[in-house]
């Protein structure tokens, strides 16, 4: 890095919003966010949000990908990076003892951003609180038959949340099987359905089972479905979605309702992984994670 492009970082960050919107980014990791998501979580109008992410792209600090009619922008960490390598090679030279602070803050950021080599056991940092935790999360996704909507998420947060979030999914009565239009739905999206089978939450209360973080129910209790309500402590949120397995017609309408089912879902979990998860206190995160339930989630395109 030379000094003109230092200074366009600098220069580029030295700006509230922009400042809020690169913080924004880098707590939702490497799968980014949205232009709408972040305009809605910052308070931002999204003319304006748009000319900040283009200042910020020019810098070099974001970057973007066209997916579908939307566009998903990530930190580039390594810019930053490359700021603090600037600072210590160029700024201190000849006085290593001027370096060592910003040679400590330099290896910090290492530690944070290196990943483990098996995805498993990634480290945040939890700014709120200046300590860090292991990851991922542990989400559970709960309905009645654990046929249709629960595998829906489960399989959607685990491509989705690339290694920061482990999700499972269960039933209070589970049908058994999964829905065999489940199954080709998620096929034809490209995922491996190696892991869809229905079972019991009581899988989920054993002993040795994960300890959860998350548990959201997807039931649909506008049509009188019972939900199950989960015990513990989890942070814990209700994101009704209408049962697709008991949608009626035509096959081509009942597969509608399907991925129906899937594009809600997918638009909540969405939303759900670009959370600033580990500098929220809990009440915060719970208020967040219930209001993506909503039925404004469902706006967003997928």
């Amino acid at each position: 890095m030379d000094t003109r492009t230092a200074l366009d970082v600098l220069s580029a960050l030295a700006h509230e919003t922009r400042l809020s919107v690169f913080r924004a980014l880098v707590a939702a990791g490497g799968e980014g966010a949205a232009a709408g998501v972040l305009a809605e979580r910052l308070d931002v109008l999204p003319n304006t949000l748009s000319a900040h992410l283009s200042q910020l792209l020019r810098a070099g600090l974001v970057k973007s990908v066209r997916e579908g009619r939307s566009i998903r922008y990530t930190a580039d960490l390594d810019a930053i990076g490359d700021l603090l390598a600037f600072l210590i090679r160029d700024c201190c030279g000849g006085h290593p003892e001027v370096c060592t602070p910003l040679a400590a803050l330099a290896q910090g950021y290492a530690a944070c951003t290196t990943k483990n080599p098996q995805g498993a056991e990634a480290t945040e940092v939890r700014t709120s609180k200046e300590e860090t935790m292991v990851a991922p999360y542990n989400v559970l996704f709960l309905c009645t038959g654990n046929s249709a909507r629960s595998l829906l998420a489960e399989a959607a947060l685990n491509r989705e949340g690339k290694g920061r979030f482990r999700a499972y999914s269960a039933g209070a009565h589970p049908r058994g099987e999964p829905h065999p239009y489940t199954l080709d739905l998620l096929k034809s999206l490209g995922y491996d359905t190696a892991f869809a089978r229905s079972k019991s939450w009581e899988e989920f209360s054993a002993p040795n089972a994960p300890k959860l973080d998350f548990v959201f129910t997807v039931c649909d209790q506008a049509a009188a479905e019972p939900c199950p309500v989960w015990p513990g402590q989890p942070v814990t949120a209700h994101w009704g979605v209408t049962d697709p397995a008991a949608a009626t017609g035509k096959e081509s309408e009942k597969r509608l309702a399907f991925a129906e089912a899937y594009r809600m879902l997918f638009n909540r979990i969405s939303l759900f992984i670009s959370l600033p998860i580990a500098s929220l206190d809990r009440l915060a995160l719970e208020k967040r994670v219930q209001e993506i339930g909503t039925d404004s989630a469902d706006a967003e395109t997928v």
